[in-house]
């Protein structure tokens, strides 16, 4: 039962986040900082998921193959290669990575 008490308070939680939002006046968004804000803050928190799901393991910092394939997509993103080369360049450098490792 506790299963349906937590998703029906995610469900509220969300429904008061967007009612929130709703009621911000415009004025307080049309502010450069804000704006600034809510352009980098997307981003930031990408950043921060790819970051966790790189190089975290439980509880414990990992460096592995990931990270290779991460600095590999880092390169291609400095020398502005187009987004799929970014992505196979991190691929198959991980692959790579992985097979020579074991």
């Amino acid at each position: 039962m506790s299963i349906w008490i937590a998703i029906a308070a995610t469900a509220v939680g969300c429904y008061l986040v967007k009612l929130v939002g709703l009621l911000v006046p415009a004025g307080a968004l049309e502010r450069p900082l804000v704006q600034r804000l809510a352009a980098l803050l997307p981003v930031a928190l990408l950043a921060a998921l790819t970051a966790q799901q790189t190089f975290g393991a439980h509880d414990s910092l990992v460096i592995d193959a990931r990270a290779a394939g991460v600095a590999a997509a880092a390169l291609a993103l400095l020398l502005r290669a187009p987004f799929l080369v970014v992505v196979a360049a991190a691929v198959a450098v991980t692959a790579g990575v992985r097979a020579l490792g074991g």
